[in-house]
């Protein structure tokens, strides 16, 4: 299935849900260069909410772009298989080597607003991720590293300790706790 029918089928949890969903089969149906940055005012990204087998604690990264506790993903780069890119910038971003998908399917849709920033010395212009999250899994105690380049810190929160760990508010409201609240209640199940 490609992604286009991906997220066509993808039932959404919530009405930003549905709205972002709206947006990113536009960009999917109407964009040139979605899936790389050569598209400068939105590209697709994905995302993965990295839990451990007993599903109450999350993994995130402290990024030194937006100086906050987040999740970790990046962008397509030109892969259309998200999931794919998903555990990619996982293992990258911490060093985890045994991660894999809690399931397949997409676990949730966001459209994010990124604020311009520098980039390895270069400005990049405020532009949209059109992100897809795949709920993924690793061990908690396996050994985990930082990726200097991306992150100054890479650790474990208990579910409720991740969102106050995040200083990105609209993150922390709109995302991280829609996570969580999908997790608990075993939406990754239907």
């Amino acid at each position: 299935m490609s992604l286009l029918e991906e997220v066509e089928a993808y039932q959404p949890y919530n009405e930003q849900e549905a709205r972002d969903q709206e947006l990113i089969l536009h960009a999917l149906r109407e964009e040139p260069d979605v899936f790389t940055r050569r598209n400068a005012l939105a590209h697709m990204t994905a995302s993965g909410w990295v839990v451990n087998p007993a599903r109450d604690r999350v993994l995130l990264a402290y990024h030194n772009i937006y100086h906050s506790w987040s999740w970790l993903g990046g962008h397509a780069d030109g892969e259309t298989d998200l999931l794919e890119t998903a555990l990619r910038e996982v293992r990258e971003e911490s060093s985890l080597q045994e991660v894999s998908p809690v399931s397949r399917r997409i676990f949730s849709l966001e459209v994010l607003t990124v604020d311009g920033h520098i980039k390895h010395g270069a400005y990049v212009s405020s532009h949209l991720h059109l992100n897809v999250t795949y709920l993924l899994q690793a061990d908690d105690q396996a050994p985990i590293q930082k990726k200097a380049d991306e992150n100054s810190a890479v650790a474990w929160f208990p579910l409720d300790d991740a969102l106050k760990a995040s200083t990105e508010p609209w993150f922390v409201e709109h995302v991280y706790a829609k996570l969580n609240e999908k997790l608990r209640t075993g939406q990754y199940q239907r």
